[in-house]
């Protein structure tokens, strides 16, 4: 039986109508790579769920059920996808929390990306989306389920060779990719934009900000333009499966040469704190 999805332990494919992941987007997510049977950055990626879980006020799942579930998907000898979900379960019509929460537990396997080797080797291009961020405080950070601007801000380019899109908060302000976290370079210090007020705060990216410093780099959060990223000498995106993609251009701004930008590829120990399952 090929088990791709399982949800509250069981093998299957199908939710209730009344799971507020459907209604309203109540939960959060992780995706996580999965490499010769390890998952990457395991710790970090429970970490922010659990956070997330805190400050959308709903129940902690124990690390074992989560792993338990994972174990009975098909998961084979390649490289693959695996995303966790979890929703505050069923409930009625309107936007109260139902008195007593039953969360459902969703776990669920897909096929690697294409990304191409050569990517990684000659980078990807930028565009700007015309979608904007929404700016939220209270969301600000985690992995929660409402990412239709992401939706619709993905689906203005069919380029393949545009890798990612920038999303702009109502201030001009770069907040991340549809798919990614930025950073930019000038000279040895690295920029990656303010995530306060919206954005998700990567796994990715907080690996880079620490293996920056231990590198004796520094890494400021700032508000970054459009017009400030034109005039860096290198742009690259992080996630957790494309790791960190140097940026060869955006709009008509070419960026042809990435030293720091490789010396934290060499760096970034892509099964860092894996877990083998």
């Amino acid at each position: 039986m090929n088990t791709t999805s399982i949800i509250n332990g069981q093998p299957q494919q199908h939710l209730p109508v009344t799971d507020r992941s459907i209604s309203y987007g109540d939960g959060l997510f992780e995706t996580i790579a999965c490499v010769d049977g390890r998952l990457q950055f395991w710790s970090a990626h429970l970490q922010r769920l659990h956070e997330g879980c805190l400050r959308l006020q709903l129940p902690l799942i124990d690390e074992s059920l989560w792993l338990e579930d994972i174990r009975q998907l098909d998961i084979g000898d390649e490289p693959v996808v695996i995303k966790l979900i979890i929703s505050r379960g069923s409930g009625g019509r309107g936007y109260k929390m139902p008195g007593d929460i039953q969360p459902t537990r969703i776990v669920s396997r897909y096929d690697w990306p294409s990304y191409s080797v050569e990517l990684f080797n000659k980078g990807g291009c930028l565009k700007i989306c015309h979608t904007p961020v929404s700016v939220n405080p209270a969301l600000a950070g985690i992995k929660h389920l409402n990412r239709l601007d992401n939706v619709l801000a993905r689906n203005e380019w069919n380029d393949e060779n545009i890798i990612d899109g920038l999303m702009l908060d109502a201030s001009g302000h770069v907040i991340e990719g549809t798919m990614s976290n930025l950073f930019a370079v000038e000279g040895e210090r690295l920029y990656t934009p303010r995530l306060e007020q919206a954005g998700v705060a990567g796994v990715i990216r907080q690996q880079v900000m620490e293996l920056a410093k231990k590198l004796g780099y520094e890494c400021e959060q700032i508000n970054l333009s459009v017009s400030h990223l034109l005039n860096m000498d290198e742009l690259f995106i992080t996630n957790s499966l494309l790791g960190i993609c140097p940026i060869r251009r955006l709009q008509e701004n070419a960026f042809n040469d990435w030293p720091l930008t490789r010396k934290l590829q060499q760096s970034l120990d892509m099964d860092g704190a894996s877990l083998a399952i």
